[in-house]
């Protein structure tokens, strides 16, 4: 729907994606050891939104599509340098270092999921990926414990620095091309020219 000079960009679902992706992550990151079943279920929640984003990157709205948004390496770089020089050309959608971002926050999210899922005995036939050399024998499990658990960890601070990247490129770009981003994905609107 168009008003004016504004048009709609993001659609419903993926403004509902975003926004309970941010609150089922924040949750799951808080909780962790303290609260474990809070956690355990706001990584399911997390677990499936990323889930329905990677199909909805392929059948949604054409903003939400992977194709609209990841663009090649030599375009992400390109638009970097231009990024750094301040004359970064402004896109309605994702511009290049945005469209990576979403990807690389999806495959930390999907890979903080799974080892959470493993990590807790969860998911069974994943314990078959570990190396023998890496299994204890001693290990009773819990996520804290073993190799999946370390690993869980570490993707899981891993995709705390990308939301922090996330929200710095968020502002930079808001400075910019001088829009309101973070208004763009509650109301679903952008100018269409500025």
């Amino acid at each position: 729907m168009e008003h004016g000079n504004e048009i709609k960009v993001w659609d419903p679902l993926v403004r509902i994606f975003h926004w309970s992706l941010v609150a089922a992550f924040f949750i799951a990151f808080v909780s962790g050891e303290e609260w474990e079943s809070l956690h355990v279920a706001a990584g399911y929640v997390v677990g499936g939104l990323v889930v329905f984003r990677l199909l909805w990157g392929f059948i949604g709205t054409p903003h939400a599509r992977f194709t609209d948004f990841v663009r090649s390496p030599a375009t992400v770089i390109a638009y970097l340098k231009d990024m750094a020089a301040r004359r970064a050309k402004r896109y309605l959608g994702h511009n290049p270092a945005g469209g990576w971002m979403i990807v690389a926050l999806l495959v930390s999210l999907a890979l903080t999921t799974l080892t959470g899922l493993a990590a807790n005995g969860t998911l069974k036939v994943a314990t078959t990926l570990i190396p023998l050399a890496m299994a204890d024998e001693g290990d009773a499990g819990g996520e804290e414990e073993g190799p999946f658990g370390e690993v869980h960890e570490f993707f899981a601070y891993f995709t705390l620095l990308l939301v922090v990247a996330h929200v710095a490129g968020v502002i930079v770009s808001s400075i910019m091309h001088r829009e309101n981003l973070v208004r763009a994905m509650i109301t679903g609107n952008k100018q269409r020219d500025l």
